[in-house]
C-alpha cells in the first residue's frame, strides 16, 4: 500500500497535466480490482474511500460562503461543507454541477456559466467569483444610473 505522501505526489503530478476539476480528490490504492464472474469490475465490491483528514475543516466565512455552503449541502447531500472543500471531491459530478449552477444563479440572481462553476471547484474560489460577479453587476447599475441622470438634465 502507498502512504498518504505518495498519493499526494500522484495528485500533484496530475495537477500539472490536468485541469483541477479532473484531478481526483481522493486516491485509493488497491492491490487489484474486484471482478465479477464475467471479468468486469465489480463496483459494489470496491472499498469506500477513507474521508477522514483529507482537509482540515474551516467553516465558511461571510454571507456568500455560508449561503453557497448551504447550496452545496443540499445538492451533494452532505452535512458539512468547509471553505476549502472541493465540490468534486465531496462527490460532485457534471449533473450535480448543473444543479449547483441553477440553484446558485437563482439564489444570487446571477448568470454564471457551467464552465465558471467547474473551473472554480472550491467553496472559497466559487464564493470569490460570485462576490466579484455581484460587484460587477452593481457597478453596471451605477453606470446606468449615472447615464440616466445625465440624460434627465
Amino acid at each position: 500500500t502507498q502512504t498518504p505522501l505518495e498519493t499526494q505526489n500522484i495528485q500533484r503530478e496530475l495537477h500539472e497535466s490536468l485541469p483541477d476539476y479532473m484531478v481526483p480528490g481522493i486516491i485509493v490504492v488497491l492491490d487489484g480490482l474486484p471482478l465479477t464472474p464475467n471479468g468486469k469490475v465489480d463496483r459494489k465490491a470496491l472499498p469506500a474511500p477513507e474521508l477522514a483528514n483529507i482537509n482540515t475543516y474551516e467553516a465558511p466565512e461571510g454571507d456568500t460562503e455560508v449561503a453557497l455552503a448551504g447550496i452545496w449541502q443540499e445538492v451533494l447531500g452532505v452535512e458539512q461543507v468547509g471553505r476549502h472543500d472541493n465540490f468534486f471531491a465531496l462527490g460532485g459530478h457534471s449533473l450535480a454541477a448543473v444543479q449547483l449552477l441553477n440553484k446558485t444563479n437563482q439564489y444570487f440572481e446571477l448568470d454564471l456559466s457551467l464552465k465558471q462553476v467547474i473551473v472554480t471547484p472550491s467553496l472559497i474560489e466559487l464564493s470569490e467569483l460570485i462576490s466579484q460577479s455581484l460587484e460587477d453587476s452593481l457597478s453596471e447599475f451605477d453606470e446606468m444610473d449615472d447615464l440616466l441622470a445625465e440624460l434627465e438634465m
